[in-house]
Order: structure tokens, then sequence, then C-alpha cells
């Protein structure tokens, strides 16, 4: 299985990197300027938009992440910046967070316990380095997980594979956080079936996305 792995220059990039090809080595990393037309020739299986610095709507910032996650529909995966730019192309605001900047924070997260969440502990503990959050969501995603104060930690599409975590799987502050990314990968490879998420291999489509016909 093939991973397109696109990467928005955070120090934690090469550590998540490293969890994803524990368990997929064909992990194709590029930048987040990469075009439309060169993420169609890799023809990834899967898609993980990193963290990284800045706001998810300034385009100097995200690159070409919002027209990915837009046009995707093989199983996506956003982490921190990812996780906010999943809910800003489909229409959702992300703004500063009431819990104040935090970098370095564990935090007991509270979530669904399915997807990505298959057999982890409820609470999980989370590593939280951000200081904007999901303040507003459209309509095509739902909250997966919360903290105790009601933080958004994690989203996803109600059709699509498509997921967000706001904290850190990849940092040592997440112990389950390796878990996370497997099960994410389980489910890309189509050996899950509890979401109703496609098997097998779908091609990377770059048709106008489902939701622009929703407004």
């Amino acid at each position: 299985m093939k991973v397109l792995f696109v990467n928005n220059k955070d120090s934690f990039v090469w550590n998540l990197v490293d969890y994803v090809s524990i368990f997929e080595p064909d992990t194709v990393v590029v930048p987040n300027t990469i075009s439309m037309r060169e993420v169609e020739k890799i023809n990834p299986d899967a898609i993980v938009i990193s963290p990284g610095p800045g706001h998810p709507a300034n385009p100097r910032d995200i690159g070409t992440c919002l027209d990915i996650i837009r046009a995707a529909r093989v199983p996506l995966l956003g982490v921190c910046l990812g996780h906010q730019a999943i809910a800003v192309a489909f229409g959702g605001e992300v703004r500063h967070s009431p819990s104040g900047p935090l970098h370095g924070k564990t935090t007991l997260i509270n979530h669904s316990g399915n997807g990505i969440y298959q057999d982890l502990p409820d609470p999980l503990v989370g590593g939280r380095y951000h200081s904007l959050a999901i303040t507003k969501l459209p309509q095509e995603l739902e909250v997966t997980a919360r903290t105790e104060d009601g933080i958004i930690m994690g989203i996803k599409h109600k059709l699509r594979p498509i997921f967000g975590l706001q904290f850190h799987p990849e940092s040592v502050l997440t112990p389950e956080g390796l878990k996370i990314v497997e099960n994410f990968l389980k489910m890309a490879r189509g050996k899950e079936g509890g979401l109703g998420l496609v098997k097998g291999k779908k091609p990377f489509k770059r048709e106008k996305a489902e939701h622009e016909n929703l407004w």
C-alpha cells in the first residue's frame, strides 16, 4: 500500500513519518506545495496531512492541502494543522483555542471507541501542541473525541474515510499514539469493516468535491 505523506514543516513530522513507515514502508513524503497533478501521478492508497505552523486558512501555511482533502476519495488522516485543515476544507471555522496556547501538555481525551480509536482506553492520554482549535464544524463532519472541557480533539467525515486528530499521536506524551496510526492504516488496507469504508484501493479523484454542491 502506498501512503502519501504531506509535510507541513513541523518539528514532529519525521516522528510521524517513522510511525507510518513502521506499518507501511512505501510512504512517499512530499512538501505541501505538491500539485494536484503530482498527487494523481503518485495515486496513493492513503494520505496523511502532517502537523505544521500557522493557520489552515492561510495558503502560505497550508499549501495545497485543502485541495487534496476536498478531492481525496482514499482514507485520509490529518494531524493538528492537518486536522484543522479538514474542518476548513469543508467550511468549518478554526480560531484561537479557549484553552490558550499549549506546548507539551497531556490531556485526558474522551473518544468514540471505534474506528481509529478501536481497542484504546477511554479516556486516553494525548499530547497537545496547539494554540488554535476547531470552533465550528460543517455538516459533513462529526466529533469523535473531546477534552473534558469540550475542546474538539478528533473529527471524521460522515460519508468518506477522512479523520482528524488535534493531539499528536507521534508524541511521547501520547502512549497509545502508535496504535492510533496502526488503526488508521488497517482501515486504509480494508481490514476493518466497522465504519462501512470502501475496501481495497480506490483511485484518487480530482473531481469537484461533493460538499461544494451543498452550499
